[in-house]
């Protein structure tokens, strides 16, 4: 078993209730782990066999970009599509952050963070 973690990718989406933030944005942090079986790829020295982290890049940004009311939403539609689109996965845990978010006080960032085993 092994994990592969791309971190702080980056992202201005459209995500939230308010108006404003439909309309004008905010920017986000997404923070994505997953659990493979990386025994083969090791030896084998071979991309076919392993978890492209370029596709699970992708797979977020493309996510992102599709306005969602919450957090909770988006990141549930992410994991869903690692699933369907990268056999290898076994489980994953992602981290979606609103940066700065609009709640009426100093705070840095909010987090939603969903785990998920592959369904079986």
């Amino acid at each position: 078993m092994g994990k592969i973690r791309v971190n702080n990718i980056r992202v201005h989406s459209n995500h939230g209730c308010l108006k404003e933030e439909m309309l004008i944005g905010s920017d986000y942090r997404v923070d994505l782990e997953v659990h493979a079986n990386l025994s083969r790829p090791s030896q084998s020295d071979k991309l076919s066999e392993t978890v492209d982290y370029v596709h699970l890049n992708n797979i977020v940004k493309e996510e992102m970009a599709i306005r969602s009311n919450l957090l909770e939403h988006v990141a549930k539609r992410i994991i869903n599509r690692i699933f369907l689109e990268i056999e290898y996965v076994l489980a994953a845990e992602i981290q979606v952050s609103k940066i700065n978010p609009p709640i009426g006080g100093d705070v840095e960032s909010v987090t939603v963070v969903l785990e998920a085993k592959r369904p079986t």
